[in-house]
């Protein structure tokens, strides 16, 4: 297990690495120091010698086989100790823990724990023992509140513990919920800092850091602010001093804003005078000025924003930070924002401006070397006033707990992003069909698509969609209707819905009759709705009185042009969209977005009564932010899915496949098709049967052997590397009897000479649908599931739907849905509908194949049949590499 950094309760950063030989003086010293009680609760009882035992186990050179201890520190003190001693029951190992007694109550047990537990389940530890004395409450509570499974037996004044080490939902949840508090508690300093530091505010204009501390001290902030400069007595009308570690306190944060050369000096002084966190928007740094940086900010336990950023902003009452160099102050408001490109940062500011929208909290992230989008959500999630999210991240530091973190907050709010670097010049170079079916568009897609995040292309439509969620209700379906004073508009309006997905319902004819009574001769209540070009203002707000208070629509979209007749009526009809002055508001809350093709801006929001009508200057735009809003209605209506277990598995199996093949091939590669079927079988993929043969004769009677009904085979020639059968020719189909057989054999033989080293004897399979399942083990985001439309048209159709494992229940059906191809699997076009549960279970068991396995780079099925009878992998590859699991979900800084 590598050293590593985590948070503890109270935000502190405390570094967990393993013990080490040298270390045996400061373990001895830690438990030297505990009070007597601790000590008696810790060792049953009271020695001398208990100390230095302790010390010898866990660092001495007689440590015990199956022995592993880490430590906690703050800033190079011992804080903790955790060890576990696997038993002679191998799957068992035995747990003690003791924490500095000033250290108690701050989560510095469980976090070790956390740790401990996470190494033993990579050794294969299924479960852990620890025993306690009954009236040792805390540890006893410590061990009950972890979120495992623990069971207790009580022998005389000592209570017997055994932990499950299975990691369910259950834990991930509790683990998730002493994170956020961690985590929110660690960003305090920095975005409710008590004092703020500027150091890098030049003597000229101009500067970065002078118009931060602009910022600062005209945006309102409530703090002390200080201006730290080696040489100037005054900047801005303020005094100065020489270094951070001059001020008569330490501030809670402090802005860097010097060259890159000087970074890192700053925050060495800025780390011994006990700051809390930075801000470092210096840009520029190489390497080795990076990773000083990032290991000046965890030892000294600051957390750090940036480098390379725009600053952040807070505006909570009382709080009322800018420590930006953006052009003007932040409106204060509800919205979230955090960006990794700091011109993003100034567009989005600008456009939520320009709309009215004011934010919580923003913050440019930068280079991201500390500091990310999953900590800004956590923060959004408990600041009681945030809800509506907005991000731009061009990478993922760990994509899986992100996922997790925004499932959760997408329940409570609007969580919406730019897909930054979604493009590749080219898919990426990859042997199998699964790898390259699997773009980094369609990863990012399967991440933000499971986890509810409404995934927009371009800032611009981040802040159309943003203007109809801040300001409308969420349509309750996909229906719409159009009404407009101009059929062209109209035209243009209905097309853009349809393109963006939605529907135009043909309205009932009672209804229509409705709007047709209250807007002038000549109007067509078809949808689109044809108001005219005489409707008057009156009129109009009585059509979309009616439209609103119907069933028969979720959304009502109004495409306005201006024309000579309402301007010579003084009509103004934009004012339609809202309830006539002095009236009750509108009976039901109907979506309503308008286009104004006069506008001049791409989006702004209108006042209608009480609330705000969004208005577009092109259908487009109005149309997507609409079906981004049907969307994000259905993906709430849906419950949470869940991970079904998968019946007869074996795990312990599969991981001695793996374990022989990478024995035999240190590098790993594909496997022989022999393994390859054993490590499937292990998680029961139905795979068609087959024969190996390494001679003409054994392909004769394996062809015997093996034939289906209609006596038919297919003779698969097989060679290391060999990946794609089809392209190379080297497959015969409709084989009958030996004498084709042993002509395929020498066919293959003779054209494939000094590389085939067998051939895969199967019986010919019966007609249905071809398929294509697969699994790609990608470095960032993790195992990927792909279906779609098999055989070998799959990479030119490309017609394939991709789910981050593990799938949940909607994901399988999701999965399966997805593709062009689905109405076959459904039966439409004649054939009747395949075996659906099969087809579930194939993508489950792919699903927990990859989860189990770590080492699994890729699996790749094509083509899968599928009949009304079954689901059958009738070709399969694996690859495989010496990786080895990383725990996604353990408590850890960047």
């Amino acid at each position: 297990m590598a050293e590593t950094h985590a948070l503890l309760t109270d935000g502190t950063t405390v570094r967990i690495r393993p013990a080490r030989g040298s270390d045996h003086d400061a373990v001895q010293g830690l438990y030297e120091e505990m009070s007597a009680d601790n000590l008696r609760l810790r060792f049953f009882g009271l020695s001398r010698n208990s100390a230095r035992r302790a010390a010898d186990r866990m660092c001495g050179p007689d440590r015990p086989p199956g022995h592993r201890g880490l430590l906690a520190e703050v800033h190079e003190q011992l804080v903790g100790v955790a060890e576990y001693e696997r038993t002679p029951d191998d799957d068992l190992a035995e747990i003690a823990l003791a924490v500095s007694d000033a250290w108690h109550h701050r989560g510095v047990g469980t976090l070790l724990l956390e740790h401990l537990i996470s190494a033993a389940r990579d050794e294969g530890i299924t479960a852990v023992t620890a025993d306690a004395l009954s009236e040792n409450h805390e540890m006893l509570k410590v061990f009950a509140d972890l979120g495992l499974r623990t069971a207790r037996r009580f022998d005389g004044p000592e209570v017997h513990c055994t932990i499950q080490l299975g990691q369910d939902e259950g834990y991930l949840t509790t683990v998730e919920e002493r994170g956020r508090a961690a985590d929110v508690a660690s960003l305090v300093p920095l975005l409710r800092p008590r004092s703020v530091a500027v150091v890098g505010a030049g003597r000229k204009p101009g500067s970065v850091g002078r118009a931060i501390l602009r910022n600062l001290c005209s945006g309102g902030y409530t703090g002390r602010v200080h201006v730290v400069h080696p040489r100037a007595a005054s900047i801005l009308g303020m005094r100065t001093s020489p270094s951070v570690s001059a001020l008569p306190d330490p501030p809670d944060l402090v802005v860097v804003a010097v060259p890159a050369a000087e970074v890192g000096p700053v925050a060495e002084d800025c780390g011994k005078a006990g700051v809390r966190a930075l801000l470092v928007v210096t840009a520029g740094l190489d390497a080795v000025q990076a990773a000083s940086l990032l290991a000046t900010c965890r030892a000294h336990g600051m957390r750090c924003v940036g480098p390379n950023c725009l600053g952040l902003a807070n505006t909570e009452p009382g709080v009322a930070l800018d420590a930006t160099f953006a052009a003007s102050h932040p409106r204060p408001g509800t919205a979230g924002a955090a960006v990794q490109s700091g011109g993003v940062g100034i567009a989005l500011l600008g456009g939520l401006e320009r709309l009215g929208i004011g934010v919580s909290s923003f913050v440019s992230l930068g280079d991201k070397y500390d500091v990310s989008g999953n900590d800004l959500l956590q923060w959004w999630e408990s600041d009681d006033r945030t809800d509506l999210a907005l991000l731009h991240l061009e990478s993922f530091g760990n994509p899986r707990a992100f996922s997790r973190t925004a499932r959760r907050i997408t329940r409570r709010m609007p969580l919406l992003t730019v897909d930054a670097g979604r493009t590749e010049a080219g898919r990426r170079a990859a042997a199998s069909h699964t790898a390259a079916a699997a773009t980094r568009t369609m990863t990012r897609e399967a991440l933000f698509t499971q986890a509810g995040i409404t995934a927009t292309r371009t800032i611009r439509e981040l802040l159309d969609t943003a203007a109809l969620l801040h300001a409308q209700p969420l349509p309750t379906g996909a229906r719409v209707a159009v009404v407009t004073n101009a059929g062209g508009a109209g035209v243009l309006a209905a097309d853009a819905c349809a393109e963006a997905g939605l529907v135009l319902p043909e309205l009932p004819a009672e209804l229509a009759g409705e709007l047709l009574d209250v807007l002038p001769s000549g109007a067509g209540a078809t949808n689109p709705i044809d108001a005219t070009a005489a409707v008057s203002e009156d009129e109009l707000r009585a059509c979309l009185d009616r439209l609103a208070a119907t069933g028969s629509v979720d959304a009502v979209l109004v495409a306005l042009v201006p024309t000579a007749v309402a301007a010579a009526t003084g009509d103004d009809l934009v004012r339609s969209l809202a309830p006539a002055p002095g009236t009750r508001p509108r009976g039901a809350p109907r979506t309503t977005a308008a286009v104004l093709l006069d506008q001049d801006v791409p989006v702004r929001l209108l006042p209608s009564g009480e609330g705000h009508v969004p208005a577009y200057a092109d259908p487009q735009s109005a149309a997507r932010a609409l079906a981004h809003g049907v969307a994000r209605a259905r993906w709430l209506a849906r419950p949470p899915g869940t991970v079904p277990e998968v019946a007869g598995t074996e795990r312990a199996r599969a991981e001695e496949v793996v374990a022989r093949h990478l024995a035999e091939h240190p590098e790993g590669g594909w496997l022989d098709p022999r393994t390859c079927a054993e490590l499937l079988g292990c998680y029961g993929i139905p795979q068609l049967p087959w024969a190996w043969a390494e001679t003409e004769e054994e392909a004769v009677l394996a062809a015997e052997r093996v034939k289906g009904p209609g006596g038919l085979v297919v003779l698969k020639a097989h060679w290391p590397g060999l990946l794609h059968k089809a392209h190379e020719h080297a497959i015969h189909l409709d084989l009958r009897g030996d004498t084709q057989v042993r002509a395929a054999w020498r066919d293959l033989e003779t054209r494939f000479a000094g590389l085939m080293t067998g051939a895969v004897v199967q019986p010919l399979a019966e007609r249905g649908t071809e398929l294509f399942a697969g699994v790609v083990q990608d470095a960032v985001f993790g195992p990927l599931v792909l279906f779609g439309l098999g055989g070998t048209a799959t990479d030119v159709l490309a017609d394939h739907a991709a789910r981050l494992a593990p799938l949940t229940d909607h994901d399988v059906h999701d999965l399966i849905t997805a593709p062009r191809c689905a109405p076959l699997l459904f039966g439409r076009g004649g054939a009747g509908p395949v075996d659906l549960e099969g087809l579930e279970q194939l993508l489950l068991r792919l699903s927990t194949l990859a989860g189990d396995l770590p080492q699994l780079a890729e699996a790749d099925l094509n083509p899968v049949l599928a009949t009304a009878d079954g689901v059958t992998a009738l070709d399969a590859r694996v690859r495989l590499t010496p990786a080895r699991a990383r725990d996604p979900y353990l408590r850890r800084l960047r």
